[in-house]
Order: structure tokens, then sequence, then C-alpha cells
């Protein structure tokens, strides 16, 4: 359940809350997008600062990146596939393309240079996890 604070972001910002049903959609519709992992507010508690720098963020870079929040029950799935170690978790997209993550609270300016970098980055390459296939006969 997310706190208040990012519950009245949601709501005042008009971000949409993704789970693995919804998110390729709203992928498919973005050329940049920024999902933002929230964790338990409990226990990651720069997820309320997080939310009231995000739509700062937004606002900075107006149009270059559309914000989605993902949905509590759908945030351990999908860190697999978008990899990152720390909460809360800002992770930038260019369609459905990982371009990286900026984890934590960060100090105003170290965001801005990050999000320009990661904007103009070159996709990530993001292994698959999964179980190495063998062809029969072979050892």
């Amino acid at each position: 359940m997310p706190s208040i604070l990012i519950r009245q972001m949601i709501q005042q910002q008009g971000y949409p809350e993704l789970d693995e049903t919804t998110l390729e959609p709203f992928l498919a519709r973005q050329e940049h997008s920024v999902l933002f992992f929230t964790g338990d507010p409990k226990q990651y508690p720069e997820s309320n600062d997080v939310a009231v720098i995000l739509p700062e963020l937004a606002g900075r870079f107006a149009g270059r990146f559309s914000v989605a929040v993902v949905a509590r029950e759908a945030e351990l799935a999908l860190q697999k596939r978008f990899p990152f170690s720390s909460w809360p978790a800002l992770v930038f997209l260019r369609g459905e393309q990982y371009l990286g993550a900026i984890t934590r609270v960060q100090n105003w300016s170290d965001y801005l240079g990050e999000i320009e970098r990661l904007l103009s980055a070159d996709a990530v390459h993001v292994r698959g996890v999964g179980i190495p296939v063998v062809a029969a006969g072979r050892g």
C-alpha cells in the first residue's frame, strides 16, 4: 500500500499505476518513460522524498518523459526485468529498452545530470533470467 504522500502524488499528477499486464501498453505509447519503484515506504522512507521530487523533475524535463508508478504488488516481479539494487528507484526507458536507474534520494544537480545522460544513453542489454538450454546429444 503506498503512503498517503505517494497516493497524493499519483492522484494530483495523474500518474498511472502499472503492473505486469499494463506495463507493455504504457511503454508502447511512450518515447521515454520513468517508472517509480517506491518499495515499502515504511522500510524505505526516502520513497516519500522521491514522491515530492519526482513531479519537480518531470516539470523540469517537461515533455521529455512520461512518469508511471509501479504498483506495489508488481514491484518484485518487474524489478527482475529492470535491475536495480536499492530502493526507491526511478527506472528510465526508451520504449521498452532499459536505459538505467537512479536509486535512493540524490542531490538536485545529480538528478539533472544523470537524467540528461540517461535520456541520451544507449539502451542497456539486460540478461534474461533462466536456465541454459543445451541441445540433446551434446555435452
